[in-house]
């Protein structure tokens, strides 16, 4: 996929005046490309004038998806979408995994791995998950106030 390549059809229609802001990675599913992925996040969201914390918080965001992805499943690639409406930003990442079950919400706990969602879920305003329509695999997203 190309940058800027939107990871899902439009979903819904454009007011006038609306600014929907839309840009799109992939990358393969190996933990070294994660910091490529929180690189071109905050190159991105600098370029589109998203402010330093929001900006962080996303990186942060990018980067544990894309971990869980490439930790969790199948994957050969990562698709990677970040979309900026009115106000909020939403960062969605797409897997190519073939798991029964999504991701799992854990209850706070003393390991060291498995407290990823946790941070998502505090760090958004609201997250989620859905099958992708277009294959196999699942689109884990996000959406925080920027």
């Amino acid at each position: 996929m190309a940058p800027g390549t939107a990871l899902v059809p439009q979903l819904m229609d454009r007011c006038r005046g609306t600014a929907i802001r839309r840009y799109g990675f992939e990358l393969p599913a190996r933990a070294e490309f994660v910091a490529a992925a929180r690189r071109l996040t905050r190159q991105q969201l600098a370029q589109w004038g998203v402010g330093e914390d929001a900006c962080d918080t996303a990186a942060l965001i990018v980067s544990e998806l894309f971990t869980n992805a490439v930790l969790h499943t199948a994957s050969e690639q990562v698709v990677c979408e970040l979309r900026d409406s009115d106000g909020r930003l939403r960062v969605a990442v797409k897997d190519q995994g073939l798991r029964p079950t999504g991701p799992q919400l854990r209850q706070a706990g003393d390991e060291e791995h498995g407290r990823g969602l946790q941070l998502v879920d505090t760090l958004s305003s609201f997250w989620g998950t859905r099958d992708a329509a277009d294959g196999p695999g699942r689109i884990v997203w996000a959406e925080l106030p920027c």
